[in-house]
C-alpha cells in the first residue's frame, strides 16, 4: 500500500487543482496560470517529441490505471447497495451527489474523456456528466465503472496513433489544438481520483474502512 500511495502521489497534487472544474465546469486560477505557461512548455516538448517511448509511456499510464481501477472499483463495491442513496447531511454539504452519484460521475466523466481521446462523440447519456438515467441499482453502477476504465485503457492504448483524430472536450480546460490523448486520458485519471477521495469519506462516515486502508 505504501508503494501505491507512492506512485500515485503526483496524480493525487494535480487532483486538488482539478475538483472545481468537476464539481462547478469553472475553471481554478491555478489552471488559468498553468494555461499561460503552455505555448513555452509546448515548444519544449516538441523539440523533445522524437525521443518520446510510446509503448514505454503507454505501459506506464496502464499501470497507473490498473492500480487506480483497483482502488476505486473496490471502493465503490464496498459500499451497501442501501447505502448508495447517502449524502452527508452535517456541515456544508448542501446539494452534494450521493455515493452513486459520485460513482456514475466519476465513470461518466472516464466515458467522456475517453471518446474524446479516441476522436469519438461522447457515450449516449454521459453528455452532462452524470451517466444514463437508466443506470440506477448497485450492480449497474459498478457495471457502468468497470466500462469507463475499459474506455480509458483503450485510449491509452492508441496513444502513438498518429493518424487517429483527438477532440477537444467541454469538461476539459483544454480546448482545441491543446488536447492530446495523453493529456485527455491522464485529465481523466486526476479527475477520478478526486471523486475517489469524496467516496473514501462517504464510506468512513457509514463505518466502512476502504479496502484500500484495510491491514
Amino acid at each position: 500500500m505504501k508503494t501505491m500511495n507512492w506512485i500515485f502521489a503526483s496524480l493525487l497534487l494535480f487532483a486538488c487543482d482539478k475538483a472545481a472544474p468537476a464539481q462547478t465546469k469553472k475553471l481554478s486560477s491555478a489552471v488559468l496560470v498553468a494555461q499561460t505557461a503552455i505555448p513555452g512548455a509546448q515548444e519544449h516538448a516538441d523539440r523533445g517529441a522524437a525521443a518520446l517511448d510510446a509503448p514505454r509511456e503507454i505501459h506506464a499510464l496502464q499501470v497507473f490505471l490498473k492500480l487506480g481501477r483497483t482502488l476505486i472499483v473496490s471502493a465503490a463495491d464496498a459500499m451497501p447497495a442501501d447505502k448508495y442513496g447517502f449524502a452527508p447531511t452535517d456541515g456544508e454539504f448542501k446539494g452534494v451527489r450521493t455515493f452513486g452519484q459520485q460513482v456514475k460521475h466519476l465513470a461518466a466523466a472516464n466515458h467522456i474523456l475517453a471518446a474524446a481521446a479516441l476522436g469519438e462523440e461522447p457515450p449516449k447519456g454521459a453528455g452532462d456528466e452524470m451517466g444514463p438515467e437508466t443506470v440506477r441499482t448497485k450492480a449497474e453502477i459498478l457495471d457502468y465503472l468497470n466500462r469507463s476504465f475499459e474506455h480509458l485503457a483503450k485510449a491509452i492504448d492508441a496513444i502513438s496513433d498518429k493518424n487517429a483524430t483527438v477532440k477537444s472536450s467541454p469538461i476539459s480546460p483544454l480546448k482545441g489544438t491543446e488536447a492530446t490523448r495523453l493529456a485527455l486520458t491522464v485529465e481523466g485519471m486526476i479527475h477520478a481520483f478526486d471523486h475517489y477521495g469524496q467516496m473514501v469519506e462517504y464510506l468512513r462516515m457509514n463505518g466502512i474502512v476502504p479496502p484500500a486502508s484495510r491491514p
